[in-house]
C-alpha cells in the first residue's frame, strides 16, 4: 500500500507541472495559502547547507539554484522517486555536476559513495504516506548515508500546531483526497518527537502552515 501511495504523492510532477511549479507553488501557494514565503525556505537552506550535500525530494531545484554554497564546487547528490524532478533539477544546477539516483525513501537505501554532511528533505514529508512515525522511516533509511554531525533540515506542511486559514484547510483536504498530500494527521509536536528520536539539537519552528526543522546527526554508539 505504501509503495503505491508513495508513487501517488509524486505522480503530479510531470514536465508540464514542473515548468509551473516555481510560480504556482513556491510563489503563489507558499506565500498566500501556506503563509510561508519561499524566502523563508531558502533561508533555512542557507543556514544549514554544506558543500557535501544530499538533497531528497528535489522539486525543480529552485533552492539549490539560489542558495550560496560554502565552496565554489560543492558535491551534490539528488535523490527522488520522480524521474522528471531528477532531470529538471539536474539540468537546472548542471554547473555543479550533480549525481542523481532514483529511489523510494520509504525503502532501505544503498549508495556507492562517501557519506554526506548535510541532508535536505524540503517539502517532502507531507507527500509521503502514513502517520508521522511511518514517514520518519525515511530518516531511518537516509541517516546511514550521513556523517556524524551532519545537518538535516527541511520544511513540511502540517495540520496540527500551525495556523491554517480557511482556504489552506480546504486545499489541504482536497490534496489529501487526491493523494497529492498525505498529511491529515501531521502535527508540529509529532514532527518534533520523531526528529528528537533520531537527531540532536532539534529545532522545529512553525511558519504559517509549515514546520521548518533542523537537527544534527548523532555519532555512532561508542564514538
Amino acid at each position: 500500500m505504501h509503495k503505491d501511495a508513495a508513487h501517488a504523492g509524486q505522480a503530479i510532477y510531470t514536465p508540464l507541472t514542473l515548468k509551473l511549479y516555481d510560480q504556482a507553488v513556491l510563489g503563489l501557494s507558499c506565500r498566500w495559502l501556506w503563509k510561508c514565503p519561499s524566502s523563508a525556505l531558502l533561508a533555512n537552506y542557507q543556514q544549514h547547507i554544506t558543500s557535501n550535500h544530499l538533497d531528497v525530494g528535489v522539486g525543480t531545484g529552485y533552492f539549490l539554484d539560489k542558495v550560496l554554497f560554502p565552496s565554489a564546487q560543492p558535491r551534490i547528490v539528488l535523490m527522488d522517486l520522480n524521474p522528471n524532478s531528477l532531470s529538471a533539477c539536474a539540468d537546472r544546477i548542471q554547473r555543479f555536476q550533480p549525481q542523481t539516483q532514483r529511489c523510494n525513501v520509504l525503502e532501505p537505501q544503498s549508495f556507492n559513495g562517501e557519506r554526506f554532511d548535510s541532508l535536505a528533505m524540503n517539502l517532502l514529508l507531507h507527500c509521503l504516506p502514513g502517520s508521522m512515525p511511518e514517514k520518519a522511516k525515511a530518516l531511518d533509511n537516509l541517516l546511514p548515508l550521513m556523517n556524524p554531525g551532519a545537518r538535516v533540515f527541511g520544511a513540511t506542511l502540517l495540520q496540527g500546531g500551525v495556523e491554517r486559514f480557511m482556504m489552506a484547510k480546504g486545499l489541504m483536504k482536497l490534496y489529501n483526497i487526491k493523494g497529492v498530500f498525505s498529511n491529515q494527521d501531521d502535527s508540529l509536536d509529532g514532527l518534533k518527537l520523531e526528529l528528537e528520536r533520531r537527531l540532536d539539537n532539534v529545532s522545529v519552528q512553525p511558519f504559517g502552515c509549515m514546520g521548518l526543522f533542523s537537527g544534527v546527526v548523532r555519532p555512532a554508539p561508542g564514538i
